[in-house]
């Protein structure tokens, strides 16, 4: 894949029908070309139109469905947006972003979500304004509070509705659409299209345009190059010091499917003197802003994150994503490699996959179209297995062998000098001496008189 098959190169900003204010804000970010995905939602989006948009992570979505909020809104109405994104890191960079493109608007953008205290942004809410990016949870606890109108609002915009949907937004998502009565128009954007996603499109949208940009085929942004390395359990974190000694990444991210392994991780990489912060849900929200920011600063080269933290992570010039654990769900592969070869950029995703690993390896492969080579580390010398393992081993093939035993015995062995005798006719040598004191005599009762 080439830049011209995420940008549209014979178009500028100019041509999408933005305002010289909203340019402004573009030029000002460096950007000259639209994305595919801008191209084609941004002009349908500002004539009012309901899109359901699909396309691949790092491909511009925010400012996809951010920049024709900014066109439609006059600023006459507050709270005349309301965005909803899965994660707080996602809500602050939503934000940020959509304040950085409306520089030159009069349009104000607030993040509501939790981690921060509500009497704070209570006392932002009620300086009215314009666009709410906002978690579901929170932006129910604001509406209940009679913080957050939904009468006023224009436009509803759902950004990632997939993983909100995988975190169990689904109800939340159904009862603020559901209570967003007057005309209004709706937005869905997302990496992936299910089919529970198109179910609420058509209840919640009206005749949406379909924008399925990306076939299963060509979800993983094609400049990053994927690997995989085959490793014992036991052996992972050996293995990760060794690849990134070798790959020297200039910014990475280890993603761990749960926290205790992101604290293990991360702290296994601060003893080697590797300059490693954690991202997983159980950080104070100040502190995973201030992991966001050293990692934008380079200050740090190494975020050790778990799935739902990372998902706000939009950070340039991320040049390895690490597959400390292979998840269960290959979409969610999908957008962990989606962090790095951003804006047509290269980049590398590794993943470790152990033995007992290859079918989720293969169900990434069909999903993506892909088949990921496996790589090789001859300078590798791989730890022992550790007693333990070797002991549920053991026990394992005891337990195995006994079974095996058991069935195979299902007739006593008859001993040979005891053929043809009564002994041999009944296995054990145990031979009845009397009939059994109760016997069914051959009677059966029946209704029959």
């Amino acid at each position: 894949m080439t830049t011209n098959d995420i940008f549209e190169t014979t178009q500028t900003f100019a041509d999408l029908g933005l305002s010289d204010a909203i340019l402004k804000g573009i030029e000002d970010q460096g950007f000259e070309h639209p994305t595919i995905i801008q191209s084609q939602l941004i002009p349908l989006a500002i004539e009012g139109k309901d899109i359901l948009g699909q396309s691949k992570t790092g491909t511009g979505k925010t400012a996809a469905f951010g920049l024709p909020a900014l066109q439609v809104l006059d600023g006459s109405t507050p709270y005349a947006c309301l965005c909803l994104v899965p994660t707080r890191e996602l809500a602050i960079q939503v934000t940020r972003e959509m304040r950085e493109l409306g520089a030159h608007t009069n349009l104000k953008v607030l993040a509501v979500y939790g981690g921060q205290a509500i009497s704070t942004q209570a006392e932002k809410l009620k300086k009215k304004p314009h666009i709410i990016v906002g978690t579901p949870g929170r932006v129910m606890d604001m509406h209940q509070r009679r913080l957050l109108p939904y009468d006023r609002i224009q436009l509803a915009m759902l950004d990632e509705v997939d993983r909100m949907l995988d975190i169990g937004f689904r109800e939340d998502i159904r009862k603020i659409l559901g209570g967003i009565r007057q005309k209004h128009q709706t937005i869905f954007v997302s990496a992936t299209i299910s089919d529970e996603i198109m179910q609420l499109a058509r209840k919640y949208m009206n005749d949406p345009v379909d924008l399925s940009l990306s076939e299963a085929k060509s979800l993983t942004v094609a400049q990053v190059d994927q690997e995989c390395v085959s490793v014992q359990n036991w052996d992972k974190l050996k293995m990760l010091h060794h690849v990134l000694k070798i790959e020297k990444p200039d910014l990475a991210i280890v993603f761990c499917r749960m926290k205790v392994t992101v604290d293990k991780v991360a702290k296994s990489l601060q003893k080697k003197n590797i300059d490693a912060a954690v991202l997983h849900a159980n950080l104070h929200q100040g502190k995973r802003n201030r992991v966001m920011e050293q990692l934008r600063n380079r200050e740090i080269r190494i975020v050790v994150a778990s799935d739902l933290a990372a998902r706000g992570i939009d950070v340039d010039n991320i040049t390895h994503v690490f597959n400390y654990d292979v998840p269960d769900d290959p979409e969610v592969y999908v957008h962990r490699i989606g962090r790095t070869a951003r804006k047509g950029q290269d980049g590398k995703a590794i993943m470790f996959v152990t033995p007992e690993q290859s079918e989720l390896l293969m169900n990434i492969e069909r999903l993506t179209n892909v088949e990921i080579p496996t790589r090789t580390f001859e300078d590798f010398k791989p730890g022992p297995e550790p007693e333990r393992i070797q002991q549920d081993r053991r026990r394992a093939e005891a337990e195995r062998e006994a079974l095996r035993k058991a069935n195979s015995r299902t007739v006593a062995e008859v001993p040979a000098d005891t053929q043809g005798s009564d002994d041999a006719k009944f296995p054990g040598g145990l031979v009845p001496k009397q009939l059994p004191s109760k016997r069914m005599g051959g009677r059966l009762r029946t209704r029959r008189r």
